[in-house]
């Protein structure tokens, strides 16, 4: 994925250069793609950001994302509009954006991290789920968490604190997937995401994405493609986890060689789609005609 520059950014912005980008994403497959994302889209995004916050000119953001990612871009945009330079960790900023990774690291052990969020506003944490244990340890740490939930086809968190932002329209389709329209979504009508949701009161709740591939430490891997690379003694699965919202673990009906395993999974799919844990087990739960029980597995790990 190639990181988008500042300059560029500021060009869009201003209209002085291409009306649109192309992040990549691998979404909910796996399978990385491209969606454009227009000025107006993401200057609706950041709009609705600054107005949730109450951000105004000169407000400061800095940038602890990379800017393949649109929660990287979207701090970039955001600064240009206040008229203010991006900053560091070092630095004294307003507001933030993080990945539930790297709260749990400002926690335990990374001073200058955690003294830079406490300074900050409104520290926006998105990417992936954030455990109820990680948001109280923040609150009693004195950071100001707010939980973002969008994507790249959203451009970014569309909804904060579970409440959609300014011009987000939510809905649940029929088989219980929730779907979001808005000036900010890459496309014109209902954008169907990945996840299945509640909508209580006007709030959207997160119940978990419907398909094979979860994020850990922001990142979306697909169980499915380890799987088909190893081979159908293995079972790839994710378990909550404060450190990487879905920590990715692997397990198999025999003894695993860990550096082999490791190793071809870097070579083939990438370092973060190494498992954080290898487990053995007598057998991989199936349902259906055959397809792995994933729901069952995790359940047996759980209760260990």
């Amino acid at each position: 994925m190639s990181h988008f520059e500042i300059d560029q950014i500021r060009a869009l912005l201003s209209g002085a250069g291409p009306h649109s980008i192309v992040v990549n994403t691998t979404g909910s497959t796996g399978i990385v793609k491209g969606i454009e994302l227009t000025r107006a889209n993401l200057l609706s995004s950041v709009a609705a950001t600054h107005k949730f916050l109450g951000a105004k000119t000169g407000d400061v953001w800095s940038l602890l994302l990379p800017t393949n990612h649109i929660a990287g871009i979207n701090v970039v945009a955001r600064s240009i509009v206040l008229e203010s330079d991006v900053v560091g960790v070092d630095d004294y900023a307003d507001f933030t954006a993080i990945v539930p990774t790297q709260l749990h690291k400002a926690l335990n052990g990374d001073a200058q991290l955690l003294s830079h969020l406490k300074g900050c506003r409104a520290v926006l944490v998105g990417g992936a789920a954030t455990s109820s244990q990680l948001l109280d340890s923040a609150k009693n740490a004195g950071i100001k968490v707010v939980t973002t939930y969008g994507s790249t086809e959203t451009c970014g968190g569309c909804i904060y604190n579970n409440q959609p932002l300014e011009g987000v329209s939510v809905q649940i389709d029929q088989t219980g997937l929730l779907q979001v329209a808005g000036p900010m979504v890459f496309e014109s009508g209902w954008y169907t995401t990945s996840d299945l949701a509640e909508i209580k009161d006007g709030k959207v709740f997160i119940l978990g994405r419907a398909d094979d591939v979860i994020i850990s430490g922001g990142e979306n891997i697909s169980l499915v493609s380890i799987e088909k690379l190893l081979g159908e003694d293995f079972i790839a699965f994710g378990v909550p986890d404060d450190l990487w919202g879905s920590k990715l673990c692997l397990a198999s009906t025999s003894k695993i060689d860990v550096a082999q395993v490791s190793k071809l999974i870097t070579e083939n799919i990438g370092k973060h789609a190494v498992p954080k844990e290898f487990v053995v087990i007598s057998e991989i739960p199936l349902m259906g005609i055959g397809k792995p029980d994933r729901v069952t597995l995790l359940e047996n790990y759980l209760n260990k």
